[in-house]
């Protein structure tokens, strides 16, 4: 089954090459599209100073990242964790060149860009015309939003993969239709897995049912059940 990552920064401000450094790396192990529990998340220390207005979005201090790791001595094992796999992000474009210019003052191969997979636009192509921020889809997918008050990496990942699982056709995107060879009509398709421990129950009708049953299809018209 497809294995990809969401992943999601947050920085000092909105240029990597004016000298904005990565401050918090969070991401999602995503199996088949859906989440599962594994997960990713560090704070870095970016060696600078952290904006006043970057703190409000995300609300770390300078204060708050002395101390932690620099983005080398994480990097290898959050390269462990992504692998080769696809990469998804909400404006993607914008956590690659950190990410890179990251990698590149590491001396670390960057990542390549056919590995991205970009939910912003997505959306956009999805709904033309209309608020396609973070927040925005939310609401229009009834996530709940309540426990975003600053632009924390980890709970917008998680946020991002219910809007994912939803513009990616929801938790039933297995349900479609197919066409079977010959021309046929097109007929319902689902991919069920049955959940772990389930146990199938079989129910037999009491002489009770079985004859109201009768009476229901004696009363069809040329019933099938009778051919």
């Amino acid at each position: 089954m497809k294995r990809s990552i969401l992943f999601d920064t947050e920085t000092t401000g909105l240029d990597p090459l004016s000298g904005d450094r990565v401050i918090e790396i969070a991401a999602l192990e995503l199996i088949g599209d859906l989440p599962s529990g594994r997960s990713f998340r560090v704070l870095i220390d970016p060696e600078r100073d952290v904006p006043e207005e970057a703190s409000r979005v995300h609300g770390f201090t300078r204060a708050d990242l002395e101390g932690q790791p620099k983005f080398a001595d994480i990097a290898p094992e959050f390269l462990e964790f992504i692998g080769d796999d696809e990469l998804i992000a909400h404006n993607a474009a914008f956590d690659f060149g950190f990410l890179n210019a990251e990698l590149r003052r590491a001396g670390l191969p960057e990542l390549a860009m056919s590995r991205m997979v970009d939910t912003l636009q997505i959306a956009r192509a999805r709904f033309p015309g209309m608020p396609n921020s973070l927040d925005a889809l939310c609401r229009r997918f009834s996530i709940d939003l309540s426990a975003r008050t600053t632009h924390n990496a980890l709970l917008d990942c998680k946020l991002l993969a219910e809007v994912y699982i939803e513009l990616c056709g929801g938790r039933q995107r297995g349900l479609g239709l197919s066409v079977e060879e010959g021309g046929g009509a097109p007929v319902a398709t689902y991919d069920y897995v049955r959940p772990a421990g389930h146990v199938a129950v079989r129910v037999t009708p009491d002489a009770a049912e079985l004859a109201a049953h009768e009476k229901f299809v004696d009363a069809l018209s040329e019933p099938l059940w009778h051919a």
